[in-house]
C-alpha cells in the first residue's frame, strides 16, 4: 500500500471532519502535491474530463498518462496517473502547472480533504452504498499555509464537487458489487479467464466514452451493459 494511503488508514480517527465543519488551508501552488504520488487514483468521469480538456479520447489519454492494475482487495480494475521520475512526479505536470487544472482528478480538486462512504451500521458491512454515510477527511499536507479558512461544504462547491454526488454513489456501488462477483469467480474461473474480465471491466468501464455527447448516460449504459454480460 502506498504510505500515503497507509498513513490515512491508520490515522483515520483523528482526521475525520464534518461537512460544515472548518479548516484552514490555502494553495500556494508550491506543486509539492504533484510530487511523490502514486494515489492519484481516476474514475470514469475523471478520464471523460481530462480527455476532452485536452481534445483527445479516452484510451489515448490512458495510454499517454496511466496505468491499470487490479486492486488487491478490491479485486476491480483500478486506474491511476503513472508517475513520473524518482520523485514520482504527476505525468500531467508541465513546467510547475498542470495540464488540466479546469479539468483535474477529484482527489487533485478535493486536496487536502478525502472522501468515503461507511456503513451505517458497521457490523452489517456495506452492500448498498446508498444506504452509506458519507465521510470526509482532513489530511494536513505540509504545504501551504493557513490563511484561508473553509468548511467541507464551501471547499467542496468552489470545486463544481456536489454534496449529493450521483455518479460517485453509483460509481462506488459498481466497484462494491463487481468486487464481490471477482472475488467469488476467481476462485473458480482460470486465471487466463479473469485477465479477459478484468479488461472487459476496465475497457468498458473507464474508456468507453464519446467525450461530444455527455458523459452520465453513457457511463449508467455502460455500467449497465457490463452486469448484462457478467450475467
Amino acid at each position: 500500500m502506498d504510505e500515503r494511503l497507509k498513513d490515512i488508514v491508520d490515522n483515520l480517527e483523528s482526521m475525520i471532519i464534518g461537512l460544515d465543519e472548518p479548516f484552514k488551508f490555502h494553495c500556494i501552488m508550491c506543486g509539492k502535491c504533484c510530487i511523490n504520488r502514486e494515489d492519484i487514483l481516476l474514475s470514469p468521469r475523471n478520464i471523460y474530463n481530462m480527455s476532452k480538456e485536452l481534445g483527445i479520447k479516452p484510451e489515448e489519454l490512458f495510454e499517454r498518462y496511466c496505468e491499470v492494475y487490479v486492486g488487491p482487495d478490491s479485486r476491480v480494475p483500478i486506474v491511476r496517473l503513472k508517475p513520473r521520475g524518482s520523485v514520482k512526479m504527476c505525468p500531467l505536470l508541465k513546467n510547475r502547472k498542470c495540464m488540466v487544472h479546469k479539468a483535474k482528478p477529484t482527489v487533485c480538486a478535493m486536496f487536502p480533504l478525502g472522501r468515503c462512504i461507511v456503513a451505517a451500521n458497521p457490523e452489517e458491512g456495506l452492500k448498498d452504498i446508498s444506504k452509506g454515510q458519507f465521510q470526509y477527511i482532513f489530511n494536513n499536507p505540509g504545504c501551504g499555509d493557513a490563511s484561508e479558512t473553509h468548511t467541507v461544504r464551501e471547499y467542496l462547491e468552489s470545486f463544481g464537487i456536489p454534496v449529493e454526488d450521483n455518479f460517485f454513489l453509483k460509481w462506488q456501488q459498481a466497484i462494491l458489487d463487481m468486487g464481490n462477483f471477482f472475488q467469488k469467480i476467481e476462485k473458480t474461473v482460470s486465471h487466463e479467464n479473469m485477465e479477459l474480465v478484468w479488461r472487459a471491466a476496465f475497457i468498458g468501464l473507464y474508456l468507453h466514452y464519446e467525450t461530444e455527447k455527455d458523459f452520465m448516460p453513457q457511463f449508467e449504459d455502460n455500467v449497465k451493459n457490463f452486469f448484462d454480460m457478467l450475467d
